[in-house]
């Protein structure tokens, strides 16, 4: 007998679901809330009331048809959670009734209703499985193909769409020899006939969530029929079918660009076309996606080169504000002197720190205190939430000129054609250039600056025979009227910086110079806007520049200081990405004393300021850590504060974990504090004498070292990143301190060694962390004595080992093992010696792939001694041993001295020769010319 709900549960659980809404009774919201979830868990049919109360469209209750309304959304909004958290732990007979229901849900006449029925069904899909509900694509299928009502269709629709979009893979997984997307396609594809335009987009966006990298594989099959579809739809009377249709070919231009190449004119009439609607800003944008995916597609590129002279023009026109915008920034007042509201600064995370001369970024992608800066992603088109939910983010005023939108996409696209393209782009522009740039409508000098800014670095073997006579004119425009010419030519300029920069003698002087004295003084604007993108073309310059900022030092910090006096919370941000930028490229040069005394006061006013729990505090550490590394010892006498809060927060927040991991109805705390702080604990400890630095640590309460630990452990892997960093710079910088804790901190070392720990759910960071253990394992190596280390060496060796063979792992970390174990040879080569047949070669294989640098003379150093213990196991591999020996710089070797390999290669050459005896000529004679001239000429033997 089919599920009956009785009516007095329906009558108490409405009225909890509505009031588990009520924003504005704190009180009975918390109430209502806890409510649920006692009954959730005291009743098994607590889903089964769920899905009927939300697909149940006649009120059955005394609420008023707003609040049931409101129920039946909070009903659907939790039965998506619990299908997520605890689809598994559903009793069958209630998930055959719930999938059964939630389909009624797809025929309600209220939109918002068939929003949340389809996130339910994609929540089941997702977390069960397609086989878990293999009828639902027919189903949907069905529903969506019959002369039923409009509101059904859109609902079955809606939900298929909201499926492809979920399980993207799993559609195109083969189940039994089968894919469902075999099924699906055809479907949408003749979907796309359908007379009503709201299913031909709904059927052309699903098939385009398989046209994202990676491209399914069905699709790909599949192209000969899609895109014959596409280009039918080209002629579509409405405005979203076209939309879709130019995303399409934006994202075959990316996946597949090759099927393209046949209908290239036909693609680019039709796109400018779109384009060229600026009545329809989603459809020129759309449009404009394919230019800019297609120029940086270099199959694509080059096929786009005849037709440049056609696309330039509407890519420059493009970019010219529309008259809303105008009115919009014209409004724009000079606000320096007002507070920042919260709701102005937008969220901020930590970066944790990848220690060893072999780690580099993941990503290549710059970042800002910590930040990725926002990535050009023209494929944003949907949010990561369902229909129907709130976006979070709201709170913080998203502001619009943040946005990916057409001008700024019209703007890369001329950036991307100008750089493979160079002097034909320039000279199409350069007329539009010199007829907008003196504009007497500022959003044509605006445009014109972008427009220069986008293409200038791109085509700056053409561009600069013009720059002499640009450059001084964008400066005048810092001084524009207008608070937007000024923040964009502040861009422009920065644009240019990497190229002044680097001129010779009077050049600098008369292009540098000016440049970075106009973007330092618009830091001091009175509009907030134009502050911050001179702060960060500033930065932007200070990365160009490199150590050629190191002479203007002084003027710099100088202005950076008026800024801390002057910047409101938002611009603080961007302002410590200046300062820390500037400690890492012009390091030596802030350390002069009078600089010191000048930056460090406004910094330690700021400190003073920000709270303990205030986000403010991440990139206020990063900054710190980026500036005590660059004054070295210069840092002393501010060091203590900076290390006893860092302690505080990381205890504080270690203990509010705890609390949290036993109280569930507590969040848990930000991890970000202890990463951060983390850091400038590392940078500290580096940068201050041994002697000073163990005093400090010595006298943190709670001891740092024990705090270290906790975060050792901690489930983060960023947090456990910048602790290993730590744990590495204790080992150089603090090893007495270190030394008695190292027994239970090796033992979580050899734990986090282990490449099955936590990799599978976030690789990249996994891998991170495992690469700063092996690398605090290895500096803990060339310190510990063989008594300390010998418990350990053979579960050490074995996870090293391991990872040093791996061929699944990133090579980084191969590298980092092998240095690891060479230097653990240092003081524990006897223990090493009996595995050394073993050991060597992939050693020896690895490592010539590496750098020679310190570090690799550190591992080579206990390698040979290793090997020295040995000799009779590197038969092997015992040509490679010597042209390891041979390729050593000759400059390293000397320069390291005692620390280096030299003297132990020269022993086991000495040893090699008297094993091998009258055949030691002939034996060489085996290496290539040039190596045997390197190692007699490199060593005495």
């Amino acid at each position: 007998m089919e599920w009956q709900p009785e009516q007095q549960p329906i009558a108490s659980l409405t009225q909890l679901l509505r009031d588990s809404l009520s924003g504005h009774d704190a009180k009975a919201q918390r109430n209502a809330e806890k409510m649920l979830q006692h009954v959730k868990g005291a009743s098994p049919d607590f889903n089964n009331y769920l899905v009927w109360i939300a697909t149940t469209s006649t009120n059955p209750t005394s609420l008023s048809a707003e609040n049931y309304f409101a129920a039946r959304s909070a009903a659907a909004i939790m039965l998506k959670n619990n299908v997520r958290t605890g689809w598994e732990k559903i009793a069958e007979p209630s998930k055959v009734y719930v999938k059964a229901t939630i389909v009624l849900g797809l025929q309600d006449a209220t939109l918002q209703i068939r929003n949340f029925a389809g996130n339910v069904i994609t929540e089941i899909v997702r977390v069960g499985g397609i086989l878990v509900w293999p009828q639902i694509l027919p189903e949907l299928v069905a529903m969506a193909s019959s002369q039923s009502s409009p509101a059904i269709i859109d609902g079955a629709m809606g939900a298929l769409f909201k499926i492809c979009e979920d399980n993207k893979r799993a559609l195109d997984k083969q189940y039994q020899s089968q894919r469902p997307l075999d099924f699906l396609l055809p479907e949408l594809l003749r979907f796309t006939s359908n007379p009503t335009a709201k299913v031909r987009s709904r059927a052309l966006a699903s098939i385009n969530v398989f046209l994202n990298e990676p491209i399914a594989s069905t699709c790909r099959a599949q192209i000969d029929n899609i895109l014959p579809r596409f280009v039918a739809l080209a002629s579509d009377p409405d405005d979203e079918v076209r939309r879709y249709v130019c995303r399409a070919f934006a994202l075959l231009a990316d996946g597949i660009p090759n099927v393209l190449l046949p209908h290239m004119q036909g693609i680019v009439a039709y796109t400018l076309a779109q384009q060229r609607d600026l009545q329809n800003s989603e459809l020129a944008l759309d449009a404009a996606e394919f230019f800019f995916e297609a120029s940086s597609t270099p199959i694509l590129r080059d096929a786009l080169r005849p037709y440049i002279a056609e696309i330039v023009p509407v890519l420059l026109d493009s970019m010219v504000y529309d008259e809303d915008d105008q009115a919009r920034l014209e409004g724009d007042a000079d606000d320096a002197d007002e507070e920042d509201e919260a709701k102005d600064i937008k969220p901020v995370f930590a970066d944790a720190k990848q220690k060893g001369s072999l780690a580099v970024s993941s990503d290549g992608v710059a970042k800002t205190n910590g930040q990725a800066h926002e990535s050009v992603n023209g494929y944003a088109y949907e949010d990561d939430l369902s229909d129907g939910e709130i976006e979070d983010d709201d709170a913080y005023g998203a502001d619009p000129e943040d946005e990916w939108n057409l001008r700024k996409c019209s703007a890369a696209s001329l950036d991307s054609l100008a750089t493979h393209n160079g002097a034909p782009v320039f000279e199409i522009t350069l007329p539009w250039l010199q007829e907008n740039l003196q504009h007497q409508d500022w959003q044509n000098r605006e445009a014109a600056v972008l427009a220069l800014g986008a293409i200038g670095p791109g085509c700056i073997d053409t561009v600069q025979q013009h720059l002499p006579q640009l450059i001084p004119y964008l400066l005048t425009l810092l001084d524009d009227q207008q608070p937007v010419v000024r923040q964009i030519t502040c861009w422009a300029l920065g644009r240019f910086a990497g190229w002044a920069a680097h001129l010779a003698g009077d050049g600098k002087i008369q292009m540098f110079q000016p440049i970075m004295d106009g973007i330092l003084q618009r830091m001091l604007d009175k509009n907030k806007k134009v502050q911050e993108s001179a702060a960060s073309a500033f930065a932007t310059l200070e990365e160009a520049a490199n150590i050629e900022l190191m002479p203007y030092c002084a003027v710099i910090v100088q202005q950076f200081v008026r800024c801390f006096d002057q910047y409101k919370d938002k611009n603080m941000f961007i302002l410590y990405d200046c300062v820390q930028t500037l400690a890492e490229h012009a390091g030596p040069a802030l350390a002069q004393p009078e600089l010191v005394k000048l930056l460090m006061p406004a910094l330690i006013t700021r400190w003073s300021k920000v709270q303990d729990q205030s986000r403010e505090m991440f990139p206020l550490l990063e900054c710190l850590s980026y500036v005590a590394t660059a004054l070295q010892e210069n840092i002393a006498p501010f060091a203590k504060p900076f290390f006893e809060r860092c302690i505080r927060i990381i205890h504080q927040n270690l203990q509010e974990g705890f609390t949290a991991n036993e109280e569930e109805y507590l969040d848990p705390p930000d991890k970000d504090f202890l990463v951060t702080s983390l850091d400038l604990l590392s940078a500290i400890i580096q940068s201050l004498s041994e002697p000073q630095a163990v005093a400090l640590t010595s006298s943190s309460e709670p001891n740092m070292l024990e705090l270290l630990t906790y975060c050792m452990r901690d489930p983060n892997n960023d947090v456990r990143q910048s602790a290993y960093a730590l744990l590495g710079d204790s080992a150089i910088y603090i090893f007495p301190l270190l030394a008695p804790h190292l027994p239970p901190i090796l033992e979580l070392v050899i734990t986090q060694l282990d490449l099955s720990q936590g990799i599978s759910a976030d690789p990249e960071t996994g891998y991170r962390v495992i690469n700063n253990a092996c690398w605090s394992c290895g500096e803990i190596s060339m310190r510990a004595s063989p008594q300390l280390l010998e418990p350990f060496i053979p579960r050490l060796l074995q996870k090293l080992g391991a990872i040093l063979t791996a061929t699944n792992v990133p090579q980084s970390l191969n590298e980092n093992s092998a240095i690891a174990i060479g230097r653990l040879g240092i003081s524990s080569h006897a223990a090493l010696a009996p595995h050394l047949a073993s050991i060597a070669p992939p050693f020896l294989s690895v490592m010539r792939n590496v750098q020679w640098t310190d570090e690799k003379g550190h591992a080579f150093k206990g390698f040979v001694q290793i090997v020295l213990d040995a000799p009779e196991k590197m038969e092997a591999c015992l040509l490679d041993f010597f042209s390891a020996m041979a390729g050593a710089p000759g400059v390293v070797l000397t320069g390291m001295g005692s620390e280096g390999p030299a003297e132990g290669f020269e022993r086991a050459l000495g040893t090699y020769k008297g094993m091998v005896g009258q055949g030691w000529d002939a034996f060489l004679g085996n290496l290539p010319a040039e190596q045997q001239q390197a190692l007699r000429g490199l060593y005495r033997f």
